[in-house]
């Protein structure tokens, strides 16, 4: 009788000992999840901060290339709408990629205008307009790889076994990549306009 009371005993306490490992388990995968989306969160707002940086410069741009082109003015609307339509709040981070592809399209237009008017290129104002859009350029382009960084491992996290239980459990979801879409926009827009004097 003693021995089977010592044999239930061990039972129960091997039993607690796998429900205590399993719960704190539990708990360390979903303290995981939450790290990884307060990642994930955090890495788009530093996108989104400088998103709104392009998108405060851009009007400058389109004034200081009017100045000289002002004849160009389908040129000039179209990137205030991409420019619009980039700024809109709401949308996800493949919704924004998709605009952000487009602006970055109607900016490369923009450019092109902007290449026939050497005085413009040789404006202090238009100088400094583009270095600080070529800054904001690479800063969005390194913010980008650090949210794809982390959007790729909360994914891998939420889709992996066993943690993909407690995922499923407390509505852990994939998070959206924020990537050019288009292969022609995925490199930054070429901002330099020759420095090279002309004989």
């Amino acid at each position: 009788m003693e021995a089977l009371v010592d044999t239930i005993g061990i039972v129960l306490l091997v039993l607690l000992a796998i429900a205590l490992i399993v719960l704190l388990w539990g708990v360390a995968t979903y303290n995981g999840f939450v790290r990884l989306r307060n990642l994930v969160q955090e890495a788009w707002r530093q996108i989104d901060v400088e998103l709104h940086r392009r998108h405060d410069l851009i009007p400058n741009l389109v004034e200081a290339v009017k100045g000289y082109a002002a004849h160009e003015r389908g040129v000039f609307d179209e990137v205030t709408r991409a420019r619009a339509a980039a700024a809109t709040p709401g949308s996800g981070p493949a919704e924004q990629a998709v605009q952000e592809d487009m602006l970055s399209q109607a900016m490369g237009r923009l450019f092109a205008v902007a290449e026939a008017y050497p005085q413009l290129r040789a404006s202090e104002n238009f100088m400094q307009l583009q270095a600080e859009l070529t800054n904001t350029e690479d800063r969005i382009a390194a913010g980008r790889r650090f949210y794809n960084a982390n959007v790729r491992a909360m994914n891998t996290k939420v889709e992996t076994f066993p943690a993909n239980i407690v995922a499923g459990m407390f509505h852990f979801t994939r998070a959206e990549y924020f990537e050019a879409q288009d292969p022609a926009v995925r490199a930054v827009p070429r901002v330099d306009f020759g420095t090279t004097p002309t004989p």
